[in-house]
């Protein structure tokens, strides 16, 4: 199935782009989301009438997430949790922990923008936490686990 992205889409490409994509993710979800429309001349003419609009907002998205970036970075969050022996923690801290943490420190995030590939945190201490705010705006958040 083509598709034409209307947004930047990670590991896929970027706004404007005709790319070929399985049916199942074009249908339930590129589609739905909003992210692209089918490559049908009609659209592609839409598309091309609306081309500068969407560059415009596209631009407005990555400037918000931009300076999201640079209000996260300025912020040290501290978790207070439970601690058992040698610094185990009883239970974890997982995504929704950081991102409520996050908007109590007066920065919002939301739980899917924090990634954390080798697990939620087991053990207290110093940690950095990547958010993906953006498919461009990737960054390394400060986190700190103390005992309660």
């Amino acid at each position: 199935m083509q598709v034409i992205l209307l947004e930047k889409v990670e590991n896929l490409g970027s706004l404007g782009e005709k790319v070929n994509v399985r049916n199942g993710y074009g249908r339930n979800f590129l589609i739905p989301e909003g992210k692209a429309v089918p490559a049908t001349e009609s659209n592609v003419a839409k598309f091309e009438a609306r081309r500068a609009e969407l560059e415009k907002s596209a631009a407005e998205v990555l400037a918000q997430a931009q300076a999201r970036a640079t209000q996260i970075a300025a912020v040290h969050v501290s978790i207070a949790r439970k601690v058992g022996d040698e610094n185990k923690l009883f239970g974890s801290v997982g995504t929704v922990d950081i991102a409520d943490a996050f908007t109590q420190a007066g920065v919002a995030v939301e739980r899917h923008e924090v990634r954390m590939p080798t697990g939620p945190i087991r053990v207290a201490g110093d940690f950095e936490v990547d958010l993906h705010l953006h498919a461009d705006v990737n960054i390394k958040a400060k986190i700190s686990i103390i005992p309660e």
